[in-house]
């Protein structure tokens, strides 16, 4: 059976929208949250009947009038706008990699000379292949061989790492659907999702949503066991001639307290500082 991935992004948006936010006649109580069908072709300017069809992956070739119509009607910020038509215009599909992500010897090279910088690179789907020592000192969820998800998702002890964690949840399972783009037949990507999806009720009800967004830079609250509270500023970059992998780089502000319990944390280091190197991809649990 062919999936609906059309669909089922624009029915888990569809029930996301907020009637009150429209000049909608007042039906009484909904049974179901958000628009219904009807509401939103209405809104949209398309007959129930195609809309329908749409959603029910009946009809897979909508206009670009259509898709801009119904991206205002749902609102959708610019990523989840080009994610709509991705869904709808899909090309052809990545082939699933047969080795394991691994990180250039340069850029290996590169982060071993950064022994004060707290710095990682993840793999497409948040799998840690390097880090600097001081990274691993800030959370030891930044370990080479971690997944960033796992850690966020199944770790008890990821509450108290990440004081805003509901916020580190949610940038965490819409950057995944942004990363992983409308292929979804991965087969890591597809373990991954499904044993998140077992054992986290807070991921399966995140990842049906089908936000789509991925932060680039702003600021991250820690605890650390040694410091306590470090807030610290984080850029991320894509590393070129390696898709899907990452430099996520944290830096305290200058003069800031952060900043004098970066200092403290990197007399921690085993002498030199250096970085974690690549291990093997580990498959999902």
């Amino acid at each position: 059976m062919q999936e609906n991935r059309l669909g089922e992004f624009l029915r888990a948006r569809r029930e996301l929208a907020d009637p009150s936010s429209y000049d909608l006649p007042d039906f009484g109580r909904r049974r179901t949250p958000g628009l219904r069908r009807d509401e939103l072709a209405l809104l949209a300017g398309v007959s129930s009947y195609y809309y329908a069809r749409l959603e029910q992956g009946r009809d897979r070739n909508p206009s670009e009038a259509v898709l801009d119509s119904i991206a205002r009607v749902l609102q959708l910020d610019t990523e989840s706008s080009r994610h709509l038509r991705e869904l709808a215009r899909p090309g052809p599909a990545r082939r699933p990699r047969a080795k394991p992500e691994r990180v250039t010897p340069a850029l290996q090279m590169l982060l071993g000379t950064w022994p004060g910088q707290a710095a990682i690179i993840t793999g497409r789907f948040r799998d840690v292949l390097a880090a600097t020592e001081l990274a691993v000192l800030v959370n030891p969820g930044f370990a080479v061989g971690k997944n960033l998800l796992r850690q966020i998702f199944l770790d008890p002890a990821a509450r108290d790492i990440y004081p805003e964690w509901d916020s580190i949840a949610a940038g965490a399972v819409a950057g995944l659907r942004v990363s992983s783009g409308i292929d979804v037949d991965d087969p890591r990507l597809r373990a991954l999702v499904g044993e998140l999806s077992l054992k986290s009720e807070q991921f399966r009800r995140l990842w049906a949503r089908h936000d789509v967004h991925e932060k680039t830079s702003g600021v991250k609250l820690f605890n650390n066991a040694v410091v306590g509270t470090l807030e610290l500023n984080y850029a991320t970059f894509g590393v070129n001639g390696s898709e899907g992998q990452t430099l996520q780089i944290f830096f305290p502000t200058a003069g800031s307290p952060a900043e004098q319990s970066m200092t403290l944390l990197s007399t921690l280091m085993p002498a030199p500082g250096g970085c974690q190197k690549t291990s093997p991809e580990r498959s999902p649990r």
